[in-house]
């Protein structure tokens, strides 16, 4: 496979040994390529900015700048980078933080390795790709609320707009989908969010399929 058809990769961990074995498995596969590495935050922000990675690979816990805040800021810089999101722990906060603040994936640390490809690859597509247990807490927040109806009932486009993101579409792809623009997509999803009272676009997605939406 040429270059220019590989998932060009950005690797940030504070531990040396982690990168080196991911970058090890990474470079074996053959629709991928490790661009850099970074040991915090700042790097993180930096490398992504020098390189323009496909995919980063981001752990949450670092010195200088957390993961948080460097998926925040390349988000903000660099919409097009996608992020999968990886800990060693299942902390609901944090893992609705991480996707809120843009991360397309959220990995455990002890994920098989082809789990962490798949995620890579799901990303580099534009899908949203969570850890089993990750998506099994997501889910079990869901199902607490699968009876409760939102104070405001959706419109009917609001159930098409939701029905996109079950979907993993971005705004602009449901802008397409539905003919209406980009803003009006972002602001549809946002009054989705709020009537009910999730805090993520993958919340919204797991509401969807806990209600049969899609």
């Amino acid at each position: 496979m040429s270059d220019a058809t590989r998932i060009r990769i950005l690797l940030v961990d504070d531990h040396a040994v982690v990168r080196r074995g991911l970058r090890g498995f990474l470079e074996l596969q053959d629709d991928m390529e490790v661009v850099g590495e970074g040991e915090d935050g700042t790097q993180a922000v930096a490398l992504a900015q020098q390189h323009q990675p496909d995919v980063i690979l981001m752990d949450l816990l670092m010195p200088k700048m957390d993961g948080l805040t460097a998926i925040a800021t390349i988000k903000q810089a660099s919409p097009e980078v996608e992020i999968v999101a990886v800990t060693s722990f299942i902390e609901e906060e944090k893992v609705t933080a991480a996707l809120e603040a843009g991360a397309s994936g959220y990995l455990l640390k002890d994920a098989e390795a082809e789990e962490v490809a798949d995620a890579i690859r799901a990303a580099y597509a534009g899908e949203v790709h969570l850890d089993p247990a990750v998506a099994r807490l997501l889910a079990q927040r869901m199902r607490a609320r699968k009876d409760e109806e939102p104070v405001e009932p959706l419109t009917a486009r609001e159930k098409e707009v939701l029905g996109q993101l079950a979907k993993g579409a971005s705004n602009k792809e449901i802008a397409y989908e539905l003919d209406i623009t980009e803003r009006t997509a972002r602001t549809h999803v946002s009054n989705i969010l709020g009537k009910l009272g999730l805090a993520s676009r993958t919340q919204a997605a797991l509401w969807a399929v806990e209600h049969k939406l899609v």
